[in-house]
């Protein structure tokens, strides 16, 4: 069975919208767009490049896909496994493209992925796609979080977390933090959520 991994990079307060750049997604009047670049190091560029590194198809929402697609074609030396996986795109609008291997799913959504999730294949690595990533979260497709969690708050903007998120218990299977604050962190699911009474020592 494959596993859907979410690769996100992430504020203290949850915030996930436009990382890469001032132009990504200013929707809802985003301002901080761009917002990971001053806290690059080696560190985090090696646990990034381990990730791309990894086989994998892609799993995408419509929007990440449209900045992707006139990008990553023309860059193939630096990551060309983005080009030759298999790209889910969920889209109730697009059909094809020429950005080629790519499938676009549309309709219900989650029932399509629980049905991809079961075949055959690499894990599908899930990148950017607030809205996709909402949808795997509420039905509770999602297996691990690969999270990049950056010391700034941002006040707004598209959260990893919103209402609607199936209650889990997740367990930290790597971590580490960069010269420059960035806590790399994976955690995968563990089951349900534990509760007990608090014991004083």
């Amino acid at each position: 069975m494959r596993k859907v991994n979410v690769l996100e990079f992430v504020s203290l307060d949850g915030v996930i919208q436009a990382p890469g750049g001032p132009e990504e997604d200013t929707s809802g009047g985003f301002a901080y767009g761009g917002w990971i670049s001053p806290h690059s190091d080696p560190v985090l560029s090696t646990a990034i490049r381990k990730q791309m590194n990894m086989p994998f198809d892609l799993l995408i929402g419509r929007r990440t896909f449209d900045i992707w697609a006139p990008f990553w074609p023309q860059h193939n030396d630096m990551w060309p496994a983005v080009n030759t996986a298999t790209k889910y795109v969920a889209s109730n609008t697009m059909t094809s493209h020429e950005w080629q291997p790519s499938v676009f799913l549309n309709g219900d959504i989650a029932e399509k992925i629980t049905k991809i999730k079961q075949q055959e294949g690499p894990d599908l690595h899930v990148f950017g796609s607030a809205n996709l990533v909402q949808t795997l979260i509420k039905h509770d497709l999602v297996d691990a979080f690969w999270l990049k969690i950056y010391p700034i708050t941002l006040g707004g903007g598209k959260r990893l977390f919103a209402d609607g998120t199936i209650p889990a218990a997740f367990k930290v299977t790597e971590s580490t933090v960069t010269s420059k604050g960035v806590i790399i962190v994976n955690y995968e699911r563990a089951g349900a959520v534990p509760t007990g009474s608090l014991e004083v020592l």
